[in-house]
């Protein structure tokens, strides 16, 4: 990753996504989304993984760079940095259940490095930050339709 100023970084975000022994349908169509987000200055890649969890638990975790096809996301291959420990990965795929695979990404949030950088030139700091699943609110919105439907 270049260098970056640390008063000039923005948030930084991790997800994993799972994918179930035989569920998984790899088109492409991920990684260019992923490329198109950082290719438009919306995030910057700082870390991609591959974790195996197999049957019997053992996890292996793969790097980019040791994937021979990375298709989309060979032009952003160069720009990560390992950022995650082996105890990082061990914690990240405990998660996970055996048989499956999961990747794992970590970005900066570009669209938001102006805000990030004033609120620290301000004396700011987060303290704290979280992600409501879509899950939780595709529930929430369909309880609020029933309860509405069920008044009238």
């Amino acid at each position: 990753m270049t260098e970056v100023p640390l008063d000039e970084l923005g948030p930084v975000d991790y997800i994993v996504v799972e994918f179930p022994a035989g569920a998984s349908s790899f088109t492409g169509e991920m990684a260019a989304e992923l490329r198109a987000l950082a290719d438009s200055g919306t995030i910057r890649v700082i870390d991609v993984l591959i974790l195996t969890k197999d049957a019997d638990g053992t996890v292996e975790a793969a790097e980019l760079s040791d994937i021979a096809e990375l298709g989309e996301l060979q032009a952003i291959e160069a720009e990560l940095a390992e950022l995650l420990a082996a105890e990082d990965v061990d914690n990240l795929a405990a998660a996970m259940e055996p048989g499956s695979t999961a990747g794992v990404l970590i970005w900066e949030n570009l669209w938001a490095t102006p805000f990030a950088s004033a609120v620290r030139r301000s004396g700011g700091q987060l303290i704290a930050n979280g992600r409501i699943p879509i899950q939780a609110i595709i529930a929430s919105i369909e309880a609020e339709q029933v309860t509405t439907t069920a008044g009238d």
